[in-house]
């Protein structure tokens, strides 16, 4: 018998000591439509993990928003339906909330802490694919910004990404949006981040339209998925723009436009587009 070449048995021995690495979640077991749910608490914020019944090699997984699987949004039953084709060929799926709203840098913290919790302890892959809907692109592009070595792709639905579209829009006099905008979570903005005025929140530079360049640097590849007529996310001022400014820095991104489709429902009525792109890029 020939003997393994060094570097396959390096390879080897690293694979079988991360998955011996790996610990069992912990949590509530219960069923999720034929696999097994973990509902675990990580940082005082819950995580829910949807495990494959075998894990693909070096267990790649997807690492979306709190948006997913709830009965409070039957919108989102699309993106629930492309989610578990790939938990069927081994991907682990990770939804949780972004611990602080609107994309605040303070909530890279809590990020940080679910990102060691599934790579450090259960053994996950060292690059998630980073999905999420609407407003969780706000937090999900600030950490991926900060994180670019962490990050095998962005796929996103309906994304917001520059504030001053969403929850900014037409009713925030200097916005210079077209979109319907939302007073209450603009005043939730306002609070968070301590903004003084409807000025100073105008000038900030921390939408994913900003937060670019780190992404295109480490050649991250994104997808957005959104409507030709969402009123509330105008793909104009959102993903159009967002591609625009990625390929300008050598960044790499494909747009998907559903026809005649507002902000809802999310997801394509065929998933194959999405679950390729992850495929690719994260499996």
């Amino acid at each position: 018998m020939k003997p393994i070449p060094i570097f396959l048995s390096a390879l080897l021995f690293a694979s079988v000591g991360a998955l011996s690495a790996a610990e069992p979640f912990p949590g509530e077991k219960s069923d999720f439509r034929g696999f097994a749910r973990h509902r675990l608490t990580v940082d005082g914020h819950s995580v829910t993990v949807v495990s494959p019944t075998q894990a693909a090699p070096g267990r790649p997984w997807l690492w979306r928003g709190a948006f997913w699987g709830d009965k409070a949004y039957p919108f989102t039953e699309l993106t629930v339906i492309a989610d578990l084709k790939l938990v069927e060929r081994g991907f682990h799926l990770v939804t949780a909330g972004p611990g602080v709203l609107l994309g605040h840098p303070s909530g890279n913290r809590h990020m940080d802490a679910i990102y060691a919790e599934m790579v450090g302890r259960h053994g996950l892959a060292p690059k998630p694919a980073m999905v999420g809907l609407s407003r969780e692109a706000l937090g999900t592009y600030r950490w991926a910004s900060a994180n670019p070595d962490k990050v095998a792709c962005i796929f996103m639905d309906v994304p917001v990404c520059d504030m001053r579209s969403w929850p900014g829009g037409k009713r925030v006099a200097g916005s210079g949006s077209k979109a319907d905008g939302a007073p209450e979570q603009w005043k939730l903005l306002l609070k968070t981040y301590g903004f003084k005025s409807d000025a100073e929140a105008l000038a900030c530079r921390g939408s994913p339209v900003d937060l670019l360049e780190p992404l295109a640097k480490a050649r991250v590849p994104i997808l957005h998925v959104c409507g030709d007529r969402d009123s509330i996310v105008p793909v104009e001022e959102n993903s159009a723009e967002l591609k625009e400014r990625y390929e300008a820095l050598g960044g790499e991104m494909q747009l998907i436009l559903k026809r005649n489709v507002g902000h809802h429902p999310c997801g394509l009525e065929d998933p194959a587009p999405i679950v390729a792109f992850i495929q690719r890029h994260a499996g």
